[in-house]
């Protein structure tokens, strides 16, 4: 750590990798997050769906009896209907914009959004629609309660402004409406219900109706292994995944590269200072103790530099741009951690190898 230049040019490299590691799981996990929004914004505990669907704007549409078997199973509270659907609205200045339509049951709306303003009893007013005010809000030109446009040549009134835990991925508004309304506005399949969405009695019946809805032909999720199940599709059916994988390996080879020749060269460089303590009595563990504190130190500072400056802006970005969808969580931190350490090793090993074949003779030949 004396040689300041050798010292803060590691340091620079161990943090650039961090960084670039920590932003890019970051990102990814951001955007898996986005991809399974709705379900975690819709709340269901128990999703009835066709096995063949792998994401949730895929969806494969029920027949109706599906609907009418989980609400005859004993373990149901109670199941109802949704409706997913996509449509262009034409907005008051004459410009088109698509959105995302979710048709909620006509009779309990189970699955409905918590409002900022209005009342969610006017859903049931003539063409009543109530709009999320998320990072998409803006694109439908920032529409306030009795606000109207077109959609599909039926009108729309905004009658609420509801609230989102997160945004969607893919940068469309999101409405909300009766089923029925949502079915008539836009052109479906002789199929048109979306998913079934079942509240258990309890939680230990959701095995039971797991196995009952399957003899049926059908899958039955709970919120959390549909979650599951769409973050799988991105991270293994789609180039998203891959992509930044691949960069986040080569974020960490750049990182292991750039240790492991400085601390080569620092080593090379004072072979006469390791020689002369081991001439003097210092024991193998001794220096293989100071090569690795200086290594693993260094790595850990840059890593705290490194997470510090990924952290600060992500913060800046999504404070500045809202369909920014990066997110830092404990599991990429921890992940970093892990390569910071491998690299550490390696660039311990690559010191301690060359440090242990040091003969003290050979120091004082000249």
């Amino acid at each position: 750590m004396n040689d300041r230049g050798k010292f803060f040019g590691l340091l620079m490299g161990v943090t650039f990798s961090v960084f670039l590691m920590t932003m890019m799981m970051s990102m990814f996990s951001g955007i898996i997050s986005r991809a399974s929004a709705t379900i975690d914004n819709v709340g269901a505990k128990v999703w009835v769906l066709d096995p063949a669907v792998n994401n949730l704007q895929g969806g494969i549409p029920l027949p109706d009896y599906v609907l009418d078997y989980a609400k005859s199973l004993n373990g149901v509270a109670h199941a109802e209907p949704i409706y997913f659907g996509s449509a262009l609205a034409k907005l008051h200045n004459g410009t088109y914009q698509a959105i995302s339509v979710i048709g909620l049951d006509d009779s309990t709306l189970f699955g409905r959004p918590a409002l900022i303003e209005g009342k969610i009893e006017d859903l049931f007013a003539e063409n009543g629609f109530i709009v999320v005010k998320d990072a998409e809000f803006e694109k439908l030109g920032n529409p306030k309660i009795g606000s109207e446009f077109e959609l599909n040549d039926f009108r729309v009134k905004i009658v609420g402004i509801a609230d989102a835990k997160q945004s969607g991925l893919f940068g469309i508004p999101t409405l909300y409406t009766t089923y029925k309304r949502a079915i008539t506005y836009i052109p479906t399949t002789r199929f048109r219900l979306s998913y079934v969405l079942i509240e258990p009695k309890a939680d230990s019946e959701i095995p039971m109706i797991k196995a009952q809805i399957k003899k049926l032909g059908y899958e039955a999720l709970t919120r959390e292994e549909f979650i599951a199940k769409v973050s799988a599709f991105y991270k293994f059916k789609t180039g998203l995944g891959i992509n930044i994988f691949l960069m986040t390996v080569i974020s960490f080879i750049v990182g292991l590269s750039i240790a492991g020749q400085t601390f080569y060269t620092f080593i090379v460089e004072n072979m006469e200072k390791f020689g002369a303590l081991k001439a003097i009595g210092a024991k193998k563990r001794q220096l293989v103790l100071m090569v690795t504190t200086q290594a693993t130190l260094t790595c850990i500072l840059g890593y705290g530099l490194g997470v510090g400056l990924a952290s600060s802006s992500i913060f800046i970005a999504r404070a500045n741009m809202p369909d920014y969808a990066a997110r830092v969580i404990f599991f990429n931190l921890g992940l970093s951690f892990l390569l910071v350490l491998i690299i550490a090793a390696f660039s311990s090993f690559i010191g301690i190898r060359k440090v242990l074949k040091i003969q003290p003779f050979e120091i004082f030949r000249g």
